[in-house]
């Protein structure tokens, strides 16, 4: 259907500006109350996703096109939202990541450098695979989610047609039927939004179900410049309920980790902080219960 040509739009190109502009708007709502049809789906592969991912796996985005930009971009800003970690995480592009700026169509087609990217990375049973295909049948991530399921990783998928061929090989598909696009096949458009959305909560998910966020507030988040450092002396205040410069104190003596910082501004020591994390695996609300802080 994102290929297919609306009648309605038979004519865009003479519509005025202000016409053209409302369509495309309304193209957005529509994008995104597809999404919705999806969050069962997107529930179920979130939970597995993160408890794969608990046994030390890897978030692999696979893509081409502008799918495979919006999967890089989703994986790109985990760590700095969610501190996680860069060598747990990996992009598998048609033409490479080159082609995030200059476009490489034809890198689509090649269904064999999908499998050589995917064993390039030796992906295994407890990596977790994301392929973003708004057709659902793109030679290189189908390539790329076979060979990845073959080694037994989880296969996730998010699509925008029904009946297609990755969806059928994922072990969860996300499905968010936008249908004809105003401009036929240009799937930057609805497509497009509805894969940002549904990688934007797929990927918030797992990291909430990994621990990474605390009542709402990022407190794995990477502090790297003053704005975040505010923002991290602020979470501190919130969650422990102590001065700004006592929060500001303990983030000092923890090297900038907000968890850690969180329980010296509780009374904990770096030691007995460190130590009551290790004991939660890096949940901040078990390790505030194991301490008695909670």
């Amino acid at each position: 259907m994102t290929e297919v040509a609306s009648q309605r739009f038979s004519d865009f190109d003479q519509w005025s500006t202000r016409d053209m502009v409302e369509a495309m708007y309304e193209g957005q709502l529509v994008a995104m109350a597809a999404v919705k049809a999806s969050l069962s789906a997107l529930a179920h592969a979130a939970d597995e996703a993160a408890a794969r991912l608990k046994h030390g796996g890897r978030l692999v985005y696979v893509g081409a096109g502008t799918s495979g930009r919006l999967a890089v971009q989703d994986g790109a800003e985990l760590g700095p939202t969610f501190g996680w970690p860069e060598e747990r995480l990996v992009f598998c592009m048609a033409g490479g990541l080159d082609a995030l700026i200059v476009s490489a169509e034809g890198a689509e087609d090649i269904y064999e450098d999908g499998v050589a990217q995917i064993s390039a990375a030796n992906i295994e049973k407890n990596d977790v695979v994301i392929g973003v295909a708004a057709s659902g049948r793109t030679p290189f991530t189908l390539g790329a989610l076979g060979e990845a399921k073959a080694r037994g990783a989880l296969c996730l998928c998010i699509i925008n047609n029904p009946n297609a061929p990755i969806g059928a090989m994922a072990d969860h598909a996300i499905l968010a039927q936008t249908g004809s696009e105003l401009i036929a096949g240009s799937t930057r458009m609805k497509a497009g939004t509805a894969q940002k959305a549904i990688l934007n909560m797929l990927s918030t998910a797992i990291m909430t179900r990994l621990g990474r966020v605390f009542k709402g507030l990022m407190v794995e988040m990477i502090v790297s410049n003053n704005k975040l450092e505010e923002r991290a002396v602020g979470m501190i205040c919130e969650i422990a309920k102590c001065p700004d410069d006592k929060a500001r104190a303990a983030l000092k003596i923890a090297d900038l980790n907000i968890k850690l910082a969180t329980l010296i501004a509780f009374g904990a020591s770096k030691a007995e902080g460190e130590a009551l994390l290790a004991k939660a695996d890096g949940n901040l609300r078990t390790a505030l219960s194991l301490g008695g802080y909670a």
